[in-house]
């Protein structure tokens, strides 16, 4: 859905194709205390998940509500944080990444922020979490193929001094719960 600052709803979905919509930077999300959301908010959250390019019309008429509510809406969950952004779901074997793994970390105390910029900067890397438990940081990856799975483990990851091990889950088959399974 293309939602302009300041301006009108953008209606024509095929023009946000690659554009990622999010908050201002200047406004951190955690600034400001979350105010609840409605039974309203909460449906539009829930058809934007599954629908990412729906319209505001299409939006305001699926959840009962005028389009300017339903714009004003939206525009307020983003200002609030609540919404990141707008982004497509990518069928990742179609895409030439057949090959994905979730990678267990466990780090050097204290050193999170360093080794989340370096993960971030792995090709690939889908997820990353800071947990807590038997390991400290759950890392999500695309890889074309295995032999590149191996080297991203055994050359990257392990090369970053601050993680002390690694484990690596291969994802047989998976599921996105917010929208369509996967084939």
């Amino acid at each position: 859905m293309a939602v302009a600052r300041g301006g009108a709803p953008d209606e024509t979905a095929g023009d946000m194709a690659g554009e990622v919509l999010s908050a201002p930077p200047d406004a951190p999300a955690h600034a400001v205390p979350a105010r609840p959301l409605d039974a309203i908010d909460r449906d539009i959250l829930r058809l934007l998940r599954t629908d990412g390019r729906a319209s505001v019309r299409s939006v305001a008429e699926r959840v009962h509500v005028s389009r300017a509510n339903a714009y004003a809406r939206i525009n307020r969950l983003i200002d609030d944080g609540v919404i990141r952004g707008f982004s497509a779901r990518i069928n990742h074997e179609r895409a030439g990444h057949g090959a994905s793994a979730y990678i267990t970390l466990k780090i050097v105390q204290n050193s999170w922020r360093t080794v989340r910029e370096q993960l971030e900067a792995l090709p690939g890397a889908a997820h990353i979490a800071l947990v807590s438990g038997d390991f400290d940081v759950l890392l999500l990856v695309h890889t074309p193929d295995n032999r590149t799975l191996r080297e991203l483990v055994l050359t990257r990851l392990q090369a970053i001094p601050e993680v002390l091990s690694t484990r690596t889950l291969l994802v047989f088959d998976e599921m996105d719960l917010n929208g369509d399974p996967r084939p």
